[in-house]
């Protein structure tokens, strides 16, 4: 594992804080490191901006002020400006050298300031044209570095002597231009790092404050775990809020499931009771219709362990996030399974085109016990057509089963949903259908509603939460 991949494991492990913090104290030090380079290198080129230009304005001051004397030496007509050209060593300095012709020889040093006593300034020669400037660096006395600027100058004489030509040199320290720039440097970097430790201990401040509501949503954590209350309570910023909205919701409805799954026990109890009690009696007593009512009572025993548990598992799958079921080869496969069993009566069962982007949000299961009850009870009492069709509403699907049967009245329509109530005796079934429907549907979050169908008969709108 490369160093680089130790690092990112380390900081995946470790706190938001840890992670936060070292975070800001590399970016606060990378900031920092580039400011204070920047700025002294900003202040470094001004200094020798104004290092250089000092020199050319004293190298003009000397052009403008040597002349030649009668005797064809060069003189100066006035005294430059700086005092420090005339206290000896002072840094800055200048000289007249005599370019040699084919009339006289080169003559370095030929006039001189009085800074610098009895030495020379030796420049390497250069062919430098008239006019022109030109830098170097030169030793300097006392083992100084100078930064030089030279010019070559002509000057005519008498009319009837040759021109001369000079060489102007202006030298200075360069300890003029790097003092100044260590000190700045010097009191930039103390200036940024008493402004870095200043943002580290804001960053730990914000950090600090910034993960608090944390701290109370651990603690409200902790009061949940321990019993000591049954949802997540206090104020939280609305960063979090959401969380604590969503998981106040999960702890209501694994409490609903709990209460649910304590309910389901009891009525499966409570139902099975009796039938088994019927059981024993009949065992114990001689008669000669034991099978007939044996058999009578555990299929009803059956029907009701069936149902309960059917309730039992939606009660589950309708808190479990992600489960998703296609609604249209449910209803396909629903309308072979009615085709055969209703073949006798030859109900016409129409299913419009139905779109495949429906999508239903819960157990395939309970979308077939659901949706196969409410087709057996409409095959049953259809006289000959019964029809399915299905939309989306916002985030609901809305299944609606018609029929061209006798119908319900509605004053009974309440009771039928109930476990048990049969609407007419003479057809067969058990009573469970419509109230196993109905509970499922709850369960979900949904709906079922009976009202009159435009076929003549009955309408059931299903609704049920969409995926």
């Amino acid at each position: 594992m490369t160093r680089w991949a130790r690092l990112r494991h380390a900081l995946a492990g470790s706190s938001l804080r840890v992670r936060l913090l070292a975070g800001t104290l590399v970016w606060i030090v990378a900031s920092i490191a580039a400011a204070g380079w920047g700025l002294s290198s900003l202040f470094h080129q001004h200094v020798a901006q104004q290092f250089h230009a000092e020199l050319k304005t004293h190298l003009d001051q000397l052009a403008a002020a040597v002349v030649l004397k009668a005797d064809g030496m060069p003189a100066l007509a006035s005294a430059l400006s700086d005092p420090r050209l005339s206290k000896p060593y002072s840094g800055l300095y200048w000289q007249i050298d005599r370019v040699a012709a084919a009339a006289a020889p080169a003559a370095p040093g030929l006039l001189r300031s009085r800074s610098l006593w009895d030495g020379l300034l030796r420049v390497p020669a250069d062919d430098v044209t008239d006019g022109a400037i030109h830098r170097h660096r030169v030793p300097g006395p006392d083992g100084a570095t100078l930064g030089l600027v030279e010019r070559k100058v002509m000057l005519e004489g008498a009319p009837d002597a040759s021109p001369i030509t000079l060489r102007l040199l202006v030298a200075a320290d360069e300890q003029l231009m790097v003092a100044p720039v260590a000190r700045f440097s010097s009191q930039l970097w103390l200036a940024l790092g008493m402004l870095g430790l200043g943002l580290v201990v804001a960053a730990v401040v914000q950090v600090a404050v910034g993960l608090a509501p944390l701290q109370r949503l651990r603690r409200a954590l902790a009061r949940v775990h321990d019993g000591r209350t049954q949802q997540l309570d206090g104020e939280f910023p609305v960063e979090i809020q959401p969380l604590v909205n969503e998981f106040n919701s999960v702890l209501g409805q694994n409490a609903e499931i709990v209460v649910r799954a304590r309910t389901q026990a009891g009525n499966l109890a409570h139902a099975l009771k009796t039938p088994l009690t019927v059981l024993a009696n009949a065992a114990a007593a001689p008669d000669s219709d034991l099978a007939h009512l044996v058999r009578e009572q555990v299929d009803a025993a059956g029907r009701q362990v069936s149902a309960h548990l059917s309730r039992a598992r939606a009660a589950g799958a309708a808190s479990v996030p992600g489960t998703r079921t296609s609604l249209r080869p449910v209803v396909d496969g629903l309308v072979r399974v009615m085709g055969c069993v209703h073949a006798a009566r030859q109900i016409d069962l129409k299913v419009p085109q139905m779109d495949l982007g429906l999508v239903f949000r819960g157990e395939a299961q309970d979308l077939q016990e659901m949706l196969g009850n409410l087709l057996d009870n409409a095959c049953k009492w259809a006289r000959k057509h019964v029809e399915l069709r299905a939309t989306r509403a916002g985030d609901r699907l809305l299944i609606v089963i018609d029929d061209d049967g006798p119908g319900i009245a509605a004053q009974r329509r309440d009771a039928v949903l109930q476990r048990g109530t049969r609407d007419d005796e003479r057809v067969p079934g058990s009573g469970l259908g419509l109230g196993i429907v109905d509970d499922l549907a709850r369960l979900y979050g949904g709906q079922l509603e009976l009202t009159n169908s435009p076929l003549g008969g009955l309408r059931v709108q299903l609704s049920v939460p969409a995926a």
